[in-house]
């Protein structure tokens, strides 16, 4: 019977690199004046976080952990690893290359109005300490496949197939989406109009729901290793802060403001769900 080894251990592994990471994420902050450097680091601290869990828990394997590659890791685990990679390194250069020359986001721009003098150390907790928590909720799946070391849990089997499948859907849906949205807005011709053309004729946020596919993917996954459906939190609190918090909630306040033609665009459009567009007003 397949046992797990050292999950806790690894989870303070992956919590001491998420907090040297965004800790030097945030002195850079200080450095450039710009919170919104958080957005570029929020991939790639998974990719480090998640290396250096599995690289811990391959150098603390028991020795008697039948299976485990000498010099490398398992197959389920590059297999997370890749997947965690992919997506990472899209993102990261797909915001750093949005942001480019652009000033702070508005959202952090707006709590440093609000902070005044003591933003430089309130960004610190509201901004990097609370993702950098988050990154570590949402990475418990790929934690839990690092701490497995018995031989018969190494190979990905049909789990692995499904939850690579709906991985690839979410990628697709959230890299597609991002370049639509990206050429459309490069168009000058565009200005001040809505995007609904596209993946965003099926859904207001085709990245959004990608990106919650990315994650229960990545869970689907785990759930080959004994326990791995415990660690649903992480797809559920991803979607519920896409839904309900930093996603599909705080931009659609602020596009029903600055957009006028956006208002139709709700009605017939869903939200989040991709679905056919309803019938548009004559």
């Amino acid at each position: 019977m397949a046992v797990t080894y050292g999950f806790l251990p690894l989870m303070t592994v992956a919590a001491a690199s998420i907090l040297v990471y965004v800790t030097a994420g945030w002195l850079l902050s200080l450095r450039l004046r710009d919170s919104g450097i958080m957005d570029v680091l929020w991939g790639p601290g998974f990719m480090l976080a998640a290396g250096v869990t599995a690289a811990t828990a391959a150098a603390t394997a028991p020795p008697a952990a039948p299976g485990l590659p000498v010099g490398g890791f398992p197959d389920r685990w590059m297999l997370v690893l890749a997947m965690l990679a992919i997506w990472a390194l899209r993102l990261a250069i797909h915001i750093g290359r949005r942001n480019m020359g652009e000033p702070e986001d508005y959202r952090y721009a707006a709590w440093r109005r609000e902070a005044g003098k003591q933003w430089w150390w309130r960004s610190y907790f509201k901004v990097f300490l609370l993702q950098g928590l988050v990154m570590l909720i949402v990475l418990s799946p790929a934690t839990l496949v690092f701490s497995t070391f018995e031989a018969d849990q190494f190979a990905p089997g049909w789990l692995a197939l499904i939850g690579v499948s709906v991985w690839l859907t979410g990628f697709l849906f959230e890299a597609i989406g991002d370049e639509q949205l990206r050429r459309f807005k490069a168009d000058p011709a565009n200005a001040g109009k809505v995007m609904d053309g596209g993946l965003w004729r099926y859904t207001r946020h085709p990245n959004y729901f990608g990106e919650s596919l990315i994650w229960f993917g990545v869970w689907i996954v785990a759930c080959e290793v004994p326990w791995g459906w415990a660690t649903i939190v992480s797809p559920l609190l991803m979607l519920f802060l896409l839904l309900r918090v930093s996603g599909v909630a705080m931009l659609e306040r602020g596009l029903a403001e600055t957009k006028p033609g956006y208002a139709e665009y709700v009605r017939h459009t869903s939200a989040f769900f991709p679905r056919p567009p309803k019938n548009r007003r004559k």
